[in-house]
């Protein structure tokens, strides 16, 4: 099976900019760790999108393990769609008019 391809929301990539800055400016070990596990989940994620539970109006959610973050993500016939990077504890649902 083909893996699809994906695209962030601008915004998106700005939460995920915003996170890895944050990061960095605590521990740079740390900032490189959940920079290669986002990379490592969006690999997993177009490999098989419908795997991850429905969320709320229409997408997907994968929860990550070690940091406190989600990714929230469109599954499209031809697209996944990366709609935030959103902290689990952080204003939820802040990225619903990005959709």
């Amino acid at each position: 099976m083909r893996s699809k391809q994906f695209r962030f929301h601008p915004e998106a990539r700005q939460d995920f900019r915003d996170a890895i800055g944050w990061y960095s400016s605590r521990s740079p070990t740390a900032a490189k760790e959940f920079r290669k596990t986002v990379s490592d989940v969006i690999r997993h994620l177009v490999q098989a999108p419908w795997r991850w539970p429905k969320y709320c109006h229409g997408t997907r959610r994968f929860v990550l393990h070690r940091f406190p973050f989600s990714i929230i993500y469109l599954d499209d016939p031809d697209m996944l769609s990366i709609v935030a990077l959103a902290h689990n504890k952080r204003k939820p649902g802040y990225w619903k008019q990005r959709l």
